[in-house]
């Protein structure tokens, strides 16, 4: 971390956002889980009931699922061969 090289209340501060990003990161990953478990057990509840629910399901799914990133073209000058 950064306090440890430099010995500023900047740094200090700095590395303390820092750890307290990572512990909120993996406190939403373990919520994400648990969101996931709770649609497990409401889908094998209701879709007995009505198969339109596994639709909905589906798209809840698909929305917890990050977004694929783009490919973008490389920067600079290319060599033509």
């Amino acid at each position: 971390m950064a306090a440890s090289v430099l010995n500023t209340p900047v740094a200090v501060s700095a590395s303390i956002q820092v750890v307290r990003v990572f512990v909120r990161l993996r406190q939403l990953l373990a919520s994400h889980v648990e969101l996931s478990r709770k649609l497990d057990s409401l889908e094998a509840r209701f879709a007995e009931h009505d198969k339109k629910l596994v639709v909905v399901f589906d798209a809840i799914r698909q929305l917890m699922n990050p977004p694929q990133p783009e490919k973008k073209g490389r920067i600079g000058f290319h060599a033509i061969k």
